[in-house]
């Protein structure tokens, strides 16, 4: 069973954050970041896995003037995929 997800926050600004998704690879840290980037105020959302077997580095930054900060978007983002999958598995248990 999944116990979840570790997150490590690297830095923490109004407009930016820096974290690390523990134990992670591309498939699960694309898909977030490409929900991310879905908010039309997110300005960067990117990742990068700097050696083969490192954790997935998360780097976010919201355009000037937004009201978000970039900790809610990953929230809400990370919400939408659990409700995409939950409809999916709804959709297949009928």
């Amino acid at each position: 069973m999944y116990k979840g997800m570790k997150l490590k926050i690297i830095e923490l600004e109004k407009d930016k954050i820096r974290v690390t998704l523990e134990g992670e690879g591309h498939t699960i840290v694309n898909a977030l970041v490409d929900e991310i980037l879905a908010d039309p105020e997110v300005d960067v959302a990117k990742y990068v896995i700097k050696y083969q077997f490192s954790d997935p580095e998360v780097f976010i930054t919201m355009k000037p003037g937004s009201t978000k900060e970039p900790l809610t978007v990953m929230r809400e983002a990370a919400q939408h995929m659990i409700d995409r999958c939950d409809a999916l598995l709804s959709c297949l248990k009928n």
